[in-house]
């Protein structure tokens, strides 16, 4: 009988955080739509946030995913535009979702909503942020864990 048992994995930390941070007074679907949206962004242009492959047990394979967990958060409207202010002032990496965006059905209408309009004016009902985790949460401070 072996009585060696091996000893637990180390847990896993991060130092940096990927953050969502959402308009309060937004509708569930547009909830879950602008979340979507956001963090599609990040990982066509920060690799490093995207983890291995999934494979079940029966071998069939599924995308890459996250390598770390997703915080969302939401906020006023004032609470989002200073978020935004704050990540742009930090140089760090952010997608954007406007509220022009809803009435939009595609991605080059898309990006012609947000050119349009100058930063300082933008109707934001969605930020995402990735960075080192103390810059992030400068970032969102203020906002609560979406409940």
């Amino acid at each position: 009988m072996n009585t060696h048992t091996e000893p637990a994995p180390e847990p896993i930390r991060f130092d940096t955080k990927i953050a969502v941070l959402l308009r309060a007074d937004l509708e569930p679907w547009q909830r879950l739509n602008v979340t979507s949206f956001l963090v599609s962004g990040l990982g066509t242009q920060l690799p490093e946030v995207i983890g291995e492959p999934y494979e079940d047990a029966d071998g069939v394979p599924y995308l890459p995913m996250f390598r770390q967990p997703v915080m969302v958060f939401e906020a006023t409207k004032e609470t989002l535009t200073t978020a935004h202010t704050r990540a742009l002032s930090r140089s760090l990496p952010r997608a954007v979702f406007t509220s022009d965006l809803f009435a939009t059905g595609n991605d080059r209408d898309n990006r012609a909503a947000v050119r349009s309009v100058p930063t300082a004016d933008l109707d934001l009902v969605g930020l995402a942020v990735y960075g080192p985790k103390n810059a992030v949460d400068k970032v969102v401070k203020g906002a609560r864990m979406h409940p």
